[in-house]
């Protein structure tokens, strides 16, 4: 009976070795596996793939990439190649840092079509070391384009967006909202580099000219969303009465900076900036005394200019007020007309030939009035030698002539 106890209980020790042993090897399996790394490249930039590894004697390095050899590195026979065309200019490892353990590949002007999963396998007489990097290559979005055209007879509010990667998703809002159904076009175009243009256009909505247009572009690999908007109008002014140009910032703005920018042709200028952040105010030197703005309420989105004795017609132009942050841009087109004191638009107009009119008017009241004259001396002189051969007749009758 105690021996078949004393069996039993050698069993039970066995079984729990085994387990222990089973333990301890899963626990050293997971410490030797390395997770795998991704790395996000900016396009037209260098790219650091790492692979760290124990340091160890007789060194043999090997990159893959998508499982084609890439670069190789042999201690032994003192050897260094690398093997893939389309990289093999743009590849470098330090053959010194091996010796310390570090087999990190840099990959020189990144492009879109190096992206995919590359693998680092060292050899040493310590052993054998796998590193695995996912690797994606951004071109990031730098800023929306927004702008008014009118093709093919229709009103459009085009976003575009050039040199990007991925591909961005485009969104469109109105604010206020609309209840209208929004049916913007996209287009987007691949470039040999791999590089996107994206072009996104969207048809005015009739009857509500006050809306603001709101455009949003994001991709896959970032998490911030770029966005801008769009709102035109136009107003007219008096020379030397004070106007004021409105401009308020869209709901999505928190903190932004302020521009004022007046064009007239082909020429824009700076008039005004006013900094959130330092609550400074600046404004051109040729504008002082006819510019006011409210810092105040500038603050809290209320970028209205206050355009101080206007003269005509410099002041006559389009007016650009635009709010920015790092991420956000709106932008309000006025087109402002300041008439002269009498009434006079600001704009060159056409020359005047009313004077003409006038003068040819003038003439033909002449002649009238000069023939009017002429015939009213005719009828006096007819109207006396009238009265003279009746007198005759009547005498010849009373003096008892007869008449022949």
């Amino acid at each position: 009976m105690s021996a078949l106890f004393t069996w039993a209980c050698l069993l039970q020790l066995l079984q729990l070795l085994q387990l222990l042993l089973l333990l301890l090897w899963t626990g050293s399996a997971a410490q030797d596996k390395t997770p795998d790394v991704a790395v996000i490249c900016s396009n037209s930039e260098d790219c650091v793939l790492p692979c760290y590894f124990q340091p160890g004697q007789n060194e043999m390095v090997q990159w893959f990439r998508q499982g084609a050899l890439v670069y190789r590195f042999d201690r032994n026979g003192s050897e260094e190649a690398f093997t893939l065309p389309e990289v093999a200019d743009r590849v470098f490892v330090s053959a010194q840092q091996i010796s310390n353990g570090n087999a990190t590949l840099t990959l020189r002007r990144s492009a879109p079509q190096d992206r995919g999963l590359y693998s680092c396998q060292v050899q040493t007489s310590g052993g054998q070391h796998t590193a695995k990097v996912i690797v994606k290559v951004e071109a990031p979005i730098r800023g929306l384009f927004l702008e008014h055209s009118r093709l093919s007879g229709y009103e459009e509010i085009k976003c575009s967006v050039p040199d990007v990667f991925p591909a961005p998703r485009v969104t469109w809002a109105t604010e206020p909202p609309t209840f209208e159904d929004l049916r913007p076009v996209t287009r987007k175009h691949v470039k040999e580099n791999g590089l996107f243009s994206v072009d996104s256009r969207l048809t005015k909505l009739k009857g509500q000219p006050d809306l603001i247009y709101i455009c949003k572009m994001s991709t896959s690999y970032s998490r911030s969303t770029w966005t801008a908007s769009l709102r035109e109008k136009e107003i007219t002014g008096t020379e030397g009465r004070d106007l004021t140009i409105r401009c308020l910032a869209p709901t999505y703005l928190k903190n932004p900076s302020l521009y004022w920018t007046f064009s007239r042709g082909d020429n824009s200028t700076l008039i005004l900036s006013y900094d959130s952040q330092s609550d400074r105010k600046v404004s051109a030197p040729s504008w002082d005394g006819h510019l006011d703005l409210d810092v105040y309420k500038a603050k809290f989105g209320d970028g209205s200019l206050r355009l101080m004795e206007p003269r005509h017609p410099e002041h006559s132009g389009s007016y650009a007020c635009e709010f920015s942050e790092k991420f956000s841009r709106h932008v309000e087109r006025i087109r402002v007309t300041i008439s002269g004191p009498h009434g006079q638009r600001a704009a060159v107009e056409k020359p005047s030939y009313w004077w003409i009119l006038g003068v040819v008017a003038a003439g033909l009241v002449l002649v009238l009035v000069g023939l009017l004259a002429f015939l009213k001396l005719r009828g006096r002189d007819k109207k006396p030698r009238a009265h003279s051969d009746e007198e005759t007749e009547l005498n010849r009758v009373k003096d008892g002539e007869s008449p022949q």
